[in-house]
């Protein structure tokens, strides 16, 4: 059975911006390198920070032996000095598999969430993408976005998913790595210890920019968290640290009480 997940924030960014009235997005670059405005690239630092992460990466035990990421640019921007890393030295078997699973969240919206690249779109900027992997429907967001507790669901498929498919991967890999963003990694540490806070605003999963977190199942089968977003290896220490704070969906709820609904189910 897999016996330790390792979990990273995509590094450090550039921005865009969004017209909450309008759903119209801009990108602070102007552009994007898939044309999509909230996939923006890595920003100089950023591109420090995730060669930091593959030279720490690299020495981590155990191995990393699978790697998942999410579709979106900034993430497999982080990965891939890590991964041509690993592929020289013979470390890690398979490419990418990109599972929309794990990627961004965006609150519940009246309009249209950009969707994330598609694989087609990203094979010609990286070469080491898994291309026979695919994410189930059943992982994928809403394109109106997502309440705090549809994102805690949604994953919780993903990684029961990722979780089964490599305890039944017949070369039988110890670890993986998975690289993710700021609420999605939060909500990820949440399902994998199941300590779900009544409150979604609690600052209890850290997701530093590049920042590794690391998870470990125990002889009961439960995974426990004994790395939380771990900075020592950069330059910059901890940058960026996110937390809910109640207001990350674009529509009102407070007439109809389902904010208080939502923290219930957490």
């Amino acid at each position: 059975m897999i016996e330790v997940i390792y979990i990273v924030r995509h590094a450090f960014r550039a921005n865009w911006s969004v017209d909450p009235q309008t759903g119209v997005y801009t990108s602070s670059l102007g552009g994007t390198p898939t044309g999509i405005p909230t996939d923006p690239p890595l920003t100089s630092h950023g591109v420090t920070q995730s060669k930091e992460l593959a030279d720490y990466i690299c020495t981590v035990e155990p191995p990393v032996e699978r790697i998942y990421s999410s579709p979106f640019y900034r993430c497999l921007q982080t990965l891939n000095p890590t991964v041509e890393k690993l592929a020289k030295d013979g470390k890690v078997k398979g490419g990418i598999r990109i599972e929309r699973g794990i990627g961004e969240f965006f609150g519940r919206a009246n309009f249209t969430h950009p969707t994330p690249p598609s694989l087609t779109h990203l094979t010609p900027h990286f070469s080491h993408l898994d291309q026979d992997y695919t994410s189930p429907s059943a992982h994928h967001p809403s394109s109106n976005g997502e309440l705090i507790v549809e994102l805690h669901e949604r994953v919780k498929k993903a990684l029961d998913h990722i979780i089964q498919t490599l305890d039944e991967d017949p070369e039988q890999p110890r670890s993986v790595l998975l690289c993710t963003h700021a609420a999605t990694m939060i909500a990820a540490g949440r399902v994998l210890t199941g300590k779900m806070p009544q409150n979604p605003d609690e600052d209890d999963f850290q997701c530093y920019t590049a920042g590794l977190s690391k998870f470990v199942r125990n002889g009961n089968g439960e995974w426990e968290c004994v790395m939380n977003s771990d900075t020592s290896f950069l330059s910059g220490g901890a940058e960026r640290g996110w937390h809910f704070n109640g207001e990350e969906s674009f529509v009102d709820f407070s007439d109809t009480g389902m904010k208080g609904q939502e923290e219930s189910k957490l």
